[in-house]
């Protein structure tokens, strides 16, 4: 056994010492340019530099070195990949056994040493903490830079700042509050609130789209998505390798291994640790911004969407080549496999077609992907090396004997969350408890959870009268030909459709102009307080229930346009998290609306074909009830994961109802509701407004969801700044 270990020690050494040498070698840099001034500076002193300016509240200089820190760490990544590429064609090829190879070792650390050298100081170089990692990583830089901006009036780049934070902090409390201060401020347009980490994570804008396109049935589109996404992921990933081979490395010693002893071993050690880096690269690129847990299975997931999305597109030998690459992680997939037959049956006697090979790409990330593990795995048996496999799909035989009963109870451990994660479509942690009473005199429990075969639904008939009804559709009417505020009269999900909003405070300020009516204004308010009441009494809601928006909207149907049509007036999804439908996952993260806790619907009329409102199960796909509008008909359900729902498309006529959404938390109340109130206010007039502690019955304050919900665990010690970033 110790001769096995020794043999592999210097196996390992010998395969991987000619890239480490190269990559370690310009720990101690040297040459460049003499003026060092020009040269990067380490980002890490930028950013601590910063944070001692921000808490000097000297703004100026504080902004200049964040936003500093920021660019460094940036320039510093593309000098590395530019020296990479530069070193790389210089070179020459040659066999990792061949002793001349040492030559080429030396000559690619030398030319790795001095082209960094030429843009980088040499404590530039040096590999950064840990925390500063963390710090990066979750964009705290831009946490000190929005109140930064706010405090030198910056308001533009202080919202900027905010959302690119927010996107990777949904959870931050303080962060939201200040972006809607920052909307409401003059100055500050909508351009501001971009992620300016958003090239960054490109694959996921485009994953996200390409689902949008699903839910359409738009799947030439999806597919072009798909695409494009699968190639960014391995752009992606591609990078993360590179930055394992040519940033700093720290030699076995350095990292508190105090076992290792002769040059082989120290070599062998820090080759396992490269592979275990370009490896842990997958869990990076998984990784949404704001998330702990990599999504699992990211590439061949994208791979099996990518084929399903070709075959429906018509592009049948596309989806054989997307489907023989998907094979290569999981070879032995029943459905794959028969999918693969029926593409062949598909394609007839197009007998070119159906010997597609697999994606270059693809294979060389697999094969790659296989020989790295099979070092690490080894590593692990013989030189007690830790390792952490990042895939599902790696094949029993890649994990040596003596280690894969290990390795299958870990893998039972990730199939048995799965499962988990599936059996939570039946549970509904929001509070809410169906079958309070109705406290408005003429209104019906026209269907319950029973007939709507789901858990917190309800539908309740006679919340308006038909009067009302005719007075908010007028309202509808005369505020759309006015100007709604949205850019296009299309539907934002379908292009077979026309689509008008209105909100309450834009209801109001058309009312002061005089272009509407100021009761029927007055009345829209009024409806989403009688709906709050109503639902607040029938879910028996724990704690105050509070209005978060309020919009009318009409979807009209574009004449001539509805022929052939398959896609729905507003897909499937969950209206407090990201459904994904394959994986019955739904993400609570931006651009989902997390806060909300109740969802309701107030239709004004049912003269239009379509547009019916159905619920579905997590696979977006199994329908479970439907409900069909009507004048004062109401929908009240729990805004998260157990309620997919989406309306069929609305084929001919208008459609109009009032959509509510409400919160259990006061942060997150309408905050143009209030600035309506304060118009009223300030022309004398009082609002209807039945109290909302009152109307809990308790003065007990009772947990709402999130609080009963298990906290999430963090990556690291927690680094918020208090009520710092509170503007």
């Amino acid at each position: 056994m110790a001769l096995r270990s020794c043999r592999f020690t210097v196996y390992v050494a010998f395969q991987f010492t000619i890239v480490l040498l190269g990559n370690s070698t310009f720990a101690t840099p040297g040459g460049g340019s003499p003026n060092v001034l020009s040269l990067l500076q380490p980002y890490d002193f930028l950013y601590y530099s910063g944070v001692r300016a921000y808490y000097s509240e000297n703004w100026a200089k504080a902004a200049e070195l964040l936003e500093k820190s920021i660019v460094t760490k940036d320039s510093l990544f593309r000098v590395r990949r530019q020296c990479h590429d530069e070193c790389v064609a210089a070179g020459r090829g040659g066999s990792m056994w061949d002793l001349w190879a040492l030559d080429w070792v030396q000559q690619r650390a030398e030319c790795l040493r001095f082209c960094i050298g030429r843009a980088v100081t040499r404590v530039g170089q040096l590999p950064v903490s840990s925390d500063i990692d963390y710090e990066f990583g979750t964009r705290n830089p831009y946490n000190f830079l929005q109140v930064t901006y706010y405090k030198l009036e910056k308001l533009q780049k202080a919202a900027s700042a905010a959302h690119t934070y927010f996107v990777a902090n949904p959870s931050h409390l303080e962060m939201r509050n200040n972006i809607e201060k920052y909307r409401r401020m003059k100055g500050v347009n909508e351009e501001a609130f971009q992620d300016r980490e958003a090239e960054k994570e490109k694959h996921w804008a485009l994953y996200d789209a390409a689902l949008q396109y699903e839910a359409s049935s738009d799947w030439v589109q999806a597919a072009k998505k798909w695409k494009a996404c699968v190639n960014e992921t391995l752009q992606q990933t591609e990078e993360c390798r590179i930055q394992c081979e040519v940033a700093s490395q720290r030699l076995p010693e350095d990292r508190g291994v105090d076992s290792v002893n002769g040059v082989f071993e120290k070599a062998a050690a820090l080759a396992l640790s490269l592979l275990s880096c370009r490896q842990a690269c997958v869990t990076q690129v998984s990784t949404r911004p704001g998330r702990i847990s990599a999504q699992e299975d990211y590439l061949p997931t994208q791979l099996e969407h990518l084929h399903i999305a070709q075959f429906k597109a018509g592009d049948i030998s596309g989806a054989v080549q997307t489907l023989r690459s998907l094979l290569l992680f999981y070879p032995a997939d029943k459905d794959s496999l028969d999918n693969l037959q029926l593409y062949y049956e598909t394609l007839g006697g197009d007998k070119e077609s159906q010997v597609t090979q697999p994606e270059q790409e693809i294979v060389k990330y697999v094969s790659r992907s296989l020989q790295e593990k099979k070092l690490l795995y080894f590593g692990m048996e013989n030189l007690d090396f830790s390792f952490t496999d990042p895939d599902l799909w790696t094949p029993e035989d890649v994990v040596p004997e003596s280690l894969r009963e290990i390795w299958r109870a870990e893998k039972e451990k990730t199939n048995e969350k799965m499962k988990e994660g599936e059996q939570q479509e039946e549970v509904d942690d929001s509070g809410f408890f169906s079958g309070g009473s109705v406290p408005q005199v003429g209104v019906t429990i026209t269907m319950d959870d029973e007939v709507l075969n789901g858990t917190n639904r309800v539908v309740l008939d006679g919340v308006m009268t038909k009067k009302e009804c005719d007075r908010i559709l007028q309202l509808a009417e005369v505020a759309a030909s006015a100007g709604d505020g949205y850019r296009g009269r299309r539907s934002v999900h379908t292009p077979h459709e026309t689509f008008e909003g209105l909100t309450v405070l834009r209801a109001v300020k058309l009312a002061q102009e005089g272009l509407v009516n100021q009761s029927d204004a007055r009345l829209l308010h009024e409806l989403g307080e009688r709906v709050r009441v109503l639902l607040h009494s029938y879910f028996r809601s724990p704690s105050r229930l509070i209005i978060s928006f309020t919009h009318l909207v009409c979807r009209s149907a574009i004449a001539g346009d509805q022929e052939g049509r398959l896609d729905l007036s507003h897909p499937v999804h969950v209206d407090n998290c990201l459904l994904e439908p394959e994986t019955k996952q739904c993400w609570r993260e931006p651009p989902a609306f997390i806060h909300r806790d109740l969802s309701a619907i107030l239709y004004l009329n049912d003269n239009f074909d379509g547009g019916e409102l159905f619920f579905t199960n997590r696979d977006a796909k199994t329908v479970t009830a439907r409900v069909k509008p009507s004048c004062g008909r109401l929908v009240g359900f729990s805004s998260g994961p157990v309620n997919p729902h989406g309306v069929t498309a609305v084929t001919s006529g208008r459609r109009c109802a009032l959509g509510l959404w409400f919160t259990k938390e006061k942060l997150y109340r309408d905050m143009e509701r209030e600035e309506a109130e304060a118009l009223w206010a300030a022309d004398g007039h009082s609002v209807v407004k039945k109290d909302e502690e009152e109307a809990e019955g308790s003065g007990t304050t009772a947990r709402n969801a999130r609080s009963q919900a298990p906290k999430e665990k963090s990556r690291g010690r927690d680094r918020v700044m208090g009520g710092k970033d509170e503007l």
